[in-house]
């Protein structure tokens, strides 16, 4: 039976008519922005030739010297309006930002989504034990559907939760605080907002808490903080005096020399902060706004309220409040780009109070500054799961079920499908087993996939493409898209064999708290070698006590189902003719598939293959979206 569960939504649906109207709203603001931006570019223009005019008037004396005060006026007006007219920019770049998140909010409810820049192609692995091979990285995958986070630590934090399967308490906490974050839609695009603003390129809080934890940085030049404060002082008092005759008139000069030797004394140090702390700020410690808006939240959740605590101690300013301040201290080390720096470096010491001052607040923060960015990156990870939920609104919560290794499912689909056929499957407990045969393109490989990567969103805390779904924490285990190696000199056969070590390994570690998913196992091989072989790795899997599911085109295989009890079961997919055309259904059947297709489709795809048996075939279509394998 098929369930359009993750169909493009109508315009009536809920998704749909919430990122339209937000991209609306966002539209008109920013036209109106536009508009206000126009009229304040034509009061500068005006305000600029009023005062122009004024000023020549006065040069050419056809006005009276106090005219100047009038083109000084004028300028002032100019400034202000400056200022002004650059706030309605930000504005605008705001409101463009809300327009392209709705955009992006549009395109998860097609299969725009596939165009999306960020794949998390850095976090595949060879040795992963499922992401390759269940689409959770990379073009198509999983996280380039789900991956709305705006800072690289919060994008992190997805990936560790897409990749490793969490306690059975863990997932209910992240189910929680996800729900409840299902339908605050304008604070999850409030928060990418505000990072997208300072940030072109996603920021790494990596290099600031590197810099934050370093410990001490001047302190080789400790002394040159006392000397900072008086100093400057004494030469000014020197100069105040000199003017007055009451010491020579040259004595300040002395104090400016000695000055110049601070400058050169401290040069090295400061430098060498000044260049850890940059690399690390790029940009990042200006998103006080992100933290100041998770802190105007009120939520309810423990989870949530536990995140944002992670953001602020009890009895002391909220986080905001430490990064405006360090915000403001490193203006003061930015001035350096300044051309009067040197000069005003030389008379006040500027450079070594700005980064004293900045030393400070790095002892003051060091131990808190990791909690602050890994709070904000699981939130981030936690808006994920519930972007997903909203956008799949077919989509349910998992039951987590404590006794395992268990999944049961009703109704489950490939989650990255556009139409997924819905098919029941269950694996009741230790040792049990899946045995899938079929022809060709029928669907099995798909709904091995269907399994794995909806147990993967479950144990990661998110919804999942099924009716019903209850799961016991376990580990995936998966040997799909093996791949030989010339340049290490490895067969496909060996590959496979390495594979499958790694998930006999991987069951035997987790005590069968596992469930392994292999596709057509051990092809490297002659039949015999490949029937005898095939038998035993499935023995010694679920020895282990773990579940799992097989496909197989080899049928002798079947008898599996007898020597394991009753826990090995057969099920196979189907296909049949309609108008001398190949159709699939999809549907999962009991017992072992009794057609083969393989001789039809090589003849389908222009193959001359004798068979007299065979019907005569038209062309192979096209195996729709549904599912292949």
């Amino acid at each position: 039976m098929r369930a359009p569960v993750t169909t493009p939504l109508p315009e009536s649906s809920s998704p749909h008519r919430t990122y339209t109207e937000r991209r609306a709203a966002a539209e008109a603001e920013l036209k109106r922005l536009d508009d206000v931006s126009a009229r304040y570019a034509n009061l500068r223009a005006l305000v600029f030739l009023a005062g122009a005019a004024v000023a020549g008037l006065v040069l050419f004396n056809r006005l009276p010297k106090t005219g100047w005060w009038g083109a000084g006026a004028a300028f002032a007006v100019y400034l202000v309006l400056a200022v002004l007219h650059h706030q309605v920019f930000l504005r605008e770049e705001r409101q463009r930002l809300y327009v392209q998140l709705n955009e992006r909010g549009l395109a998860r409810l097609t299969r725009g989504w596939h165009d999306f820049a960020e794949r998390g192609e850095r976090f595949l692995t060879g040795s992963h034990l499922y992401a390759a091979d269940l689409d959770v990285f990379g073009q198509g995958s999983v996280f380039q559907l789900m991956n709305e986070t705006a800072t690289r630590a919060g994008e992190e934090r997805l990936a560790a939760w897409l990749s490793w399967p969490a306690q059975a308490e863990a997932v209910r906490a992240r189910q929680g605080a996800a729900r409840e974050l299902v339908p605050r839609v304008e604070f999850r695009q409030d928060v990418c907002v505000e990072a997208r603003t300072v940030a072109k390129e996603k920021a790494d809080p990596g290099l600031f808490i590197q810099w934050a934890e370093s410990g001490p940085s001047l302190t080789s030049i400790r002394w040159a903080r006392p000397v900072a404060v008086v100093l400057p002082l004494v030469t000014l008092t020197l100069m105040v005096l000199g003017s007055f005759g009451v010491v020579h008139g040259r004595a300040w000069w002395g104090g400016v020399l000695v000055q110049l030797a601070v400058v050169r004394a401290t040069r090295g140090p400061l430098r060498a902060m000044e260049e850890k702390m940059s690399a690390g700020e790029h940009g990042f410690v200006r998103y006080a706004p992100i933290f100041e808006r998770v802190e105007r939240e009120r939520f309810e959740h423990p989870e949530l309220r536990r995140v944002q605590a992670g953001m602020q101690h009890e009895g002391e300013p909220p986080v905001s409040t430490h990064l405006k301040r360090f915000s403001w201290l490193y203006s003061f080390v930015e001035f350096k780009r300044h051309q009067f720096h040197p000069i005003v470096h030389l008379f006040t010491l500027w450079d070594v109070h700005a980064l004293f001052a900045l030393e400070r607040w790095k002892a003051q923060h060091a131990a808190r500054v990791r909690g602050w960015f890994e709070a904000l990156a699981e939130l981030e990870a936690l808006s994920c799961l519930a972007g997903l939920a909203f956008d799949r609104p077919g989509f349910m919560w998992p039951t987590l079920e404590a006794d395992g290794p268990k999944v049961k499912t009703v109704g489950v689909g490939h989650p990255l499908l556009d139409e997924p056929v819905l098919n029941d499957v269950e694996l009741p407990g230790p040792g049990s087993a899946l045995l899938l045969t079929g022809s060709n393109m029928s669907g099995k490989t798909t709904l091995l996939r269907a399994v794995g990567l909806n147990t993967v969103l479950a144990l990661a805390g998110a919804p999942v493409c099924a009716r019903s779904f209850s799961v016991s924490p376990l580990q995936v285990l998966t040997s799909m898209r093996v791949k030989d190696s010339l340049e290490r000199g490895v067969s496909y056969f060996y590959a496979e064999v390495q594979r499958i070590k790694a998930v006999l390994d991987a069951a035997a570690a987790a005590k069968g708290h596992a469930m392994f998913l292999l596709d057509e196992i051990l092809l490297g091989t002659n039949t015999r070698e490949r029937q005898i072989a095939s038998r035993e790795v499935l023995r010694l899997l679920l020895a282990t006590g773990a579940i799992g599911g097989v496909t197989t085109h080899d049928l002798s295989l079947a008898s599996l189902a007898e020597e394991h009890g009753g826990k090995v079961v057969n099920m196979h997919f189907r296909d049949h003719l309609e108008n001398g055309k190949m159709v699939f259904d999809y549907q999962l059947r009991p017992g072992v598939v009794d057609t083969t297709n393989a001789l039809r489709v090589l003849r389908m795809a222009g193959v001359p293959v004798e068979d007299t048996e065979s019907p005569s075939l038209p062309n192979l279509p096209s195996p729709p979206g549904r599912g292949t394998g």
